[in-house]
């Protein structure tokens, strides 16, 4: 009994000491989105922006996780005709989202430069679209680097990827054939800064 109860205390000691070395740092992030959609002709990329916050959990110098809530405006600039179909003008087509996402990221030498990856879930706030109406939500996949200065802000290139077509095609045809090809994905290149506030 008196060694069941102190394998028991020695194991509790060790679980406090791990907690007390995780570090939890609310912050904020921002940043330049350029959006497209995937399998659509003549299309270009759209400019636009990204705000939100973060939780920082940092486990150990090496890892952290970081759950985010974001504003993210996305699409593309798609071609329009006009008159007799012969002129054209680009507009902006908006998908816009609140992403509930989280990221892994590993720092290198337990320094300020990291890698990161995870997944997200977008839900779909506001669209411009006209004669079609795209999908409540999405799912995406997003990795990219980044570097963290000592005093808390953070410098990041992420790739976002959607997972789910902007209007439900699934990529098979009633043969069970796959034409991936006509699927049309959000994709997203994200730059941007974050700043952590740093909690005692």
């Amino acid at each position: 009994m008196k060694k069941i109860t102190l394998i028991a205390f020695v194991l509790f000691i060790g679980l406090v000491k791990s907690q007390a070395q995780v570090k939890v740092s609310p912050g904020l992030r921002g940043g330049l989105n350029l959006s497209t959609l995937t399998n659509i002709d003549y299309n270009r990329s759209k400019t636009d922006f990204y705000i939100g916050g973060l939780v920082d959990i940092k486990f150990n110098r090496y890892f952290s996780l970081q759950p985010e809530i974001t504003y993210s405006r996305q699409g593309d600039e798609g071609r329009e005709y006009f008159g007799n179909g012969n002129s054209y003008r680009y507009v902006n087509y908006e998908l816009n989202y609140l992403t509930l996402g989280a990221v892994a990221k590993y720092h290198f030498g337990g320094k300020g430069f990291h890698v990161l990856a995870g997944p997200s879930l977008d839900i779909k706030v506001g669209d411009n679209y006209i004669n079609s109406s795209p999908e409540g939500f999405d799912l995406a996949i997003v990795g990219g680097v980044g570097y963290t200065l000592p005093n808390g802000l953070t410098f990041e290139a992420r790739i976002k990827q959607g997972m789910i077509d902007i209007y439900g095609y699934d990529g098979i045809d009633n043969n069970n054939d796959y034409y991936y090809d006509d699927v049309i994905l959000n994709q997203v290149f994200q730059i941007g800064i974050s700043y952590t506030f740093k909690v005692k």
